[in-house]
C-alpha cells in the first residue's frame, strides 16, 4: 500500500478482524492508504479552496481556513476524492448498502492558530438538526498533511459509540463554529472507561469512525498545519428529514455514490509534481 506504482496494493475491502475492531473500538486507523504523490496533489487543492471567498469556507476569529465545506461541488480534485473506492467501498461494506454524501469537509488546523473542535458525537449534530433518523452513517478522513501529538490531532474516546446519542448543549461561543457539545462530567466518564485514543500518522493515513463516537481536537499552537479531509457517509435509506442548515452543510442530494477507478487521482498528483 505505500507504493506509488502499485495502486492494486490499496485497501478496498475490509478484512475481518479490520471490522471486528471497528464495531468494537468505533474507529479503525489505516495507514498509508494514499501515496505522497496523492496527498500531495491534494494539499495543494486545499490552499486552493481556502483562498477562495465563498461562504461554504469558515473562518477562524483569527481570519484564518477553519473548514471548507463541500469542496467536492467546487473542486475537481475533491470531487474525484469523494467518490474514492479507497473510501467509499469500506463504507458500503459497513453499512452494507449504498452511501450518499451527508457533508464534506476540508479541516484545518492553521499552524499556531488552529482553534479547538469541544468533545462532540457528529450524529448528535445530524439528528438533532437534520433529523438523520438512525446512526447508520460514518465518517471517513483522509489525514492531507503528518497528523502528530502537537499540531491539533483528532482524540476519540474508544467504545464510546456503544453509549449511544448522549445529551448535549448547543456551543455557539466557544468557537468559530456552532456544535452540540458534551458536558465535562459526561466526557470524564466515558475517558475514565474506555481512554484517550489519539491516532497520529503520516499523509495519506485514511481513518473511519463512527458517528457516536466521542471525539474532539485541542488547539494547533504548534508551527506546523494539519489538514484533514471529512466524509460523512450516510446509507441511503437513512437520508435526512430536515432542511434547516444550509445546503451546502446538510446535503439534500441523497444518489448514492459510485466509486471511480482507484487510479481517479493520478493526474492530479501528476500536476502537482
Amino acid at each position: 500500500m505505500t507504493s506509488d506504482s502499485d495502486p492494486e496494493s490499496h485497501i478496498m475491502k475490509l478484512d475481518q478482524e479490520q471490522i471486528e475492531h471497528f464495531h468494537s473500538e468505533g474507529y479503525l486507523f489505516i495507514p498509508d492508504c494514499f501515496s505522497a504523490t496523492e496527498t500531495s496533489g491534494l494539499l495543494e487543492e486545499s490552499y486552493k479552496v481556502y483562498a477562495m471567498d465563498r461562504e461554504e469556507v469558515v473562518r477562524e476569529n483569527s481570519g484564518v481556513a477553519r473548514t471548507a465545506f463541500a469542496a467536492h461541488t467546487y473542486n475537481e480534485g475533491f470531487r474525484l476524492l469523494g467518490a474514492h473506492p479507497r473510501l467509499i467501498k469500506p463504507v458500503m461494506q459497513l453499512l452494507d448498502e449504498d452511501v450518499y454524501m451527508h457533508q464534506y469537509k476540508v479541516n484545518a488546523k492553521a499552524a499556531f492558530d488552529g482553534e479547538v473542535w469541544q468533545w462532540h458525537q457528529d450524529f448528535g449534530t445530524w439528528h438533532r438538526d437534520d433529523e438523520m433518523p438512525e446512526p447508520r452513517a460514518m465518517n471517513i478522513a483522509i489525514y492531507l498533511d503528518d497528523v502528530t501529538a502537537a499540531n491539533g490531532p483528532l482524540l476519540f474516546i474508544p467504545r464510546s459509540h456503544k453509549d449511544g446519542t448522549l445529551p448535549a448543549g448547543h456551543d455557539i461561543e466557544t468557537t468559530s463554529y456552532p456544535l452540540w457539545t458534551l458536558d465535562r462530567e459526561t466526557v470524564t466518564r466515558l475517558a475514565e472507561q474506555g481512554g484517550i485514543a489519539t491516532p497520529v500518522g503520516k499523509a495519506g493515513s485514511v481513518v473511519m469512525f463512527h458517528c457516536n463516537l466521542v471525539h474532539a481536537s485541542p488547539p494547533n499552537i504548534s508551527p506546523f498545519g494539519r489538514t484533514i479531509v471529512y466524509l460523512s457517509l450516510c446509507a441511503v435509506s437513512n437520508h435526512i428529514r430536515r432542511y434547516k442548515r444550509a445546503e451546502f452543510i446538510a446535503h439534500r442530494d441523497f444518489t448514492p455514490i459510485a466509486p471511480l477507478a482507484d487510479n481517479c487521482l493520478s493526474d492530479l498528483g501528476a500536476e502537482a509534481a
